[in-house]
């Protein structure tokens, strides 16, 4: 077994996918803390999916206050790491494509996305078509980090 076997993955630009969802906030501290010991880059990516129905440039500025938030919420959680996070903000018809392209572009070695736990009628876990997408088109590392599973209320 290799010495380093136990060591952390390395990375030297990562895009972490944001999504508003309230586990976003314990993803980017994830990555912001490994990042940090790495001297490693953040760009967080909030994609806007746009309708087909609707032109690609629709404006979105009716959201662009929940858009904001997403991206000021991340950027000052990785900040309070110690790490900056480029905030960067998509439209784009489907958001794994969005993904994987910027990943390429930015030339980034490591793909984080956020798993909500789902389930769908019937009750069986469901993971959606962005994630399949991504870890079949990536050409870098892709982390899943899936949220705890919610205790139900009774």
């Amino acid at each position: 077994m290799p010495s380093d076997a136990h060591a952390a993955p390395t990375f030297r630009r990562a895009v972490v996918a944001l999504s508003g969802h309230p586990n976003g906030q314990r993803l980017v501290r994830l990555v912001a803390e490994l990042a940090k010991a790495q001297k490693a880059e953040l760009i967080g990516v909030h994609v806007v999916e746009i309708d087909w129905s609707m032109p690609l440039d629709m404006d979105v500025a009716g959201r662009s206050e929940e858009i904001q938030r997403v991206l000021d919420v991340a950027e000052g959680t990785a900040e309070s790491a110690g790490v900056k996070l480029e905030p960067v903000l998509l439209q784009a018809r489907d958001v794994g494509a969005a993904l994987v392209d910027e990943t390429v572009e930015r030339e980034a070695d490591l793909l984080v996305v956020g798993l909500a736990y789902r389930t769908k009628f019937g009750g069986d876990f469901a993971i959606g078509r962005t994630i399949p997408y991504i870890l079949k088109n990536a050409p870098c590392a892709v982390w899943v980090v899936r949220e705890p599973i919610q205790e139900e209320i009774q």
